[in-house]
C-alpha cells in the first residue's frame, strides 16, 4: 500500500522543497519507487534541486491540470542523477519527478484561470497505481489555499518545516490546527535553519508543546547548504553531514 507524504511550511524559504528532495532520494535509496509531485505551480523549483534541465520538460504538472495529457507523461525518471549508481534493468530503486512549468505564460494562466482541484487528486491517485509507487511526496505550496488543503488531506503523513522564529511558530500553528481537523493520521514537525548555539532540547520542547507533534529533527543552518544552491542533492553530496544525518533519521520515521 503506497504512503502519501505531503511536506509543508507556512511561508517560503523554510528549506522545504530541499528538505522533499532530499528524504525522497533517501527512501528511494532504501529500494523503494518514489515520485516527487511539485504542486507549488506559483513558484516551481524543486526540478532544479534534481537537475532536470528545463529542456526535457516537454509536459508538466500544468499540462495534466489542463486536460492536455496524462498525469503519467509528465513523470520523469530522475533516479540516474538522484541516486547515480543503480541497475536501470532493476524495477528498484526507481524516482520520479513531476514538475510544475517554469513557463511564465503557463504560471499566469493559473493564476488567472485556475483549474479544477478534484483533478489533481485524481492525478495523485493514477501516479500511485501507474507508475507503482511505494511512496508519493507531495511538494506544497506555502500557506494555506484550496490545494494545500486537498494535498494535506489525503495524506498519511504531514511534515510540517518550520524555522525557529516568531514568525514561524506563529504561522505554523495555523497550518497544525488544520491538520489536526483533517484528522490527518500524523504530522510531525522538521525545525531547519536552526542557528549555533541555541539550546536544542529546550527548542525541541518548546515545539512539541506548541503544536503537540513529535520533532523528528532539527537540522542546523550551515554554509555547505548556501553553496550548493540548490544545485544537486545535499545528502549525496555531504553524507557525513550533520544535516544528512538528521535528514536520514527523518527518512527512517516516514518508512516506520
Amino acid at each position: 500500500m503506497a504512503k502519501i507524504i505531503s511536506t509543508h511550511s507556512f511561508r517560503g524559504g523554510t528549506g522545504k522543497s530541499n528538505t522533499t528532495a532530499n528524504l525522497a532520494v533517501l527512501v528511494a535509496r532504501a529500494g523503494n519507487r518514489v515520485g516527487v509531485i511539485d504542486t507549488d505551480i506559483q513558484s516551481p523549483g524543486i526540478h532544479v534541486i534534481f537537475q532536470l534541465a528545463e529542456s526535457r520538460v516537454e509536459r508538466a504538472l500544468n499540462d495534466y491540470l489542463w486536460g492536455k495529457c496524462r498525469i503519467d507523461e509528465a513523470a520523469y525518471d530522475v533516479t540516474a542523477a538522484a541516486i547515480g549508481n543503480f541497475d536501470p534493468d532493476s524495477e528498484r530503486p526507481r524516482i520520479f519527478l513531476i514538475p510544475s512549468s517554469i513557463n511564465v505564460g503557463e504560471i499566469g494562466r493559473i493564476l488567472k484561470e485556475g483549474y479544477e482541484v478534484g483533478r489533481l487528486n485524481d492525478g495523485f491517485q493514477r501516479l500511485v497505481t501507474d507508475l507503482k509507487l511505494d511512496y508519493l511526496f507531495i511538494d506544497t505550496h506555502p500557506g494555506v489555499n484550496e490545494e494545500t488543503l486537498l494535498s494535506i488531506a489525503i495524506s498519511d503523513k504531514l511534515l510540517l518545516v518550520m524555522r525557529p522564529d516568531a514568525q514561524d511558530f506563529q504561522g505554523t500553528a495555523v497550518t497544525a490546527e488544520l491538520a489536526r481537523r483533517l484528522e490527518i493520521p500524523e504530522m510531525l514537525m522538521i525545525v531547519n535553519k536552526v542557528p549555533p548555539g541555541v539550546d536544542i532540547a529546550q527548542l525541541r520542547e518548546r515545539v512539541e508543546k506548541s503544536f503537540q507533534a513529535e520533532v523528528v529533527a532539527l537540522l542546523p543552518m550551515n554554509n555547505e547548504i548556501v553553496r550548493l544552491a540548490s544545485s544537486g542533492i545535499f545528502v549525496n553530496r555531504y553524507p557525513d553531514h550533520p544535516m544528512s544525518l538528521g535528514l536520514k533519521q527523518v527518512a527512517a520515521r516516514v518508512m516506520s
